[in-house]
């Protein structure tokens, strides 16, 4: 099972991940991970995008379509992969789809910006236990305080509602297109395109993974 999971930030791609790797016994592969460990292990295209990100430069597409060839021979990938937050933009998608890159399906988890908002916003977080609450959805038992230290919860950046808005209009602006462009190939009656996939991800975690097993035959 070769999948890309596609969704705005804060649609719950993370959890959904967790159940479908668990499910096909994939390894879930991100660019930041496939990076991290290239330059940790000194290889030659790790050592030349470790040269680039130490000038403040951006990786380029070359060197990521290089890292996801060499990352999906290793033997975890045997039973596939899921590509989390790759590919981003257009080209990195028409240049996996060069180098050879099957992928099976494209699911992507479909969430409105208001729900997005509202979810990510609400969240509040205990700093030394890691604890999370939400003010609508899990609410602590005291507003503001961690159920079981009395100390102050807060808001991280990231969940601040400017900052939320700021990373959706990125995600629409330059990832949003990719939901297009697969969904053209998949109904193109082309053999080879990966079939296209689209769950609401509004609604309990457990729901939304069975529509994600139900849509992939499983």
């Amino acid at each position: 099972m070769r999948l890309i999971l596609l969704g705005a930030p804060g649609a719950g791609k993370g959890t959904q991940a967790t159940f479908i790797k668990e499910k096909f016994n994939i390894p879930q592969i991100s660019t930041g991970d496939m990076l991290r460990a290239a330059v940790k292990a000194g290889t030659p295209l790790g050592l030349e995008a470790k040269a680039i990100m130490d000038a403040g430069g951006l990786v380029r597409d070359d060197i990521i379509i290089g890292l996801v060839k060499e990352r999906i021979t290793e033997a975890d990938c045997a039973n596939g992969f899921l590509f989390d937050g790759f590919p981003r933009t257009i080209p990195q998608a028409e240049a996996m789809k060069e180098a050879g890159v099957t992928i099976d399906f494209v699911v992507e988890i479909d969430v409105p910006d208001s729900s997005i908002i509202e979810r990510m916003a609400g969240r509040r977080v205990h700093v030394a236990s890691g604890r999370t609450y939400h003010v609508k959805f899990n609410p602590p038992k005291v507003e503001g305080k961690d159920d079981v230290t009395g100390e102050e919860l807060i808001q991280r950046a990231d969940d601040e509602e400017e900052t939320v808005k700021k990373r959706l209009a990125v995600y629409h602006e330059q990832t949003e297109v990719l939901v297009g462009y697969y969904g053209k190939q998949a109904a193109s009656g082309d053999a080879t395109a990966p079939k296209y996939v689209k769950v609401n991800g509004v609604g309990d975690v457990n729901a939304i993974r069975d529509g994600i097993f139900k849509a992939l035959g499983a």
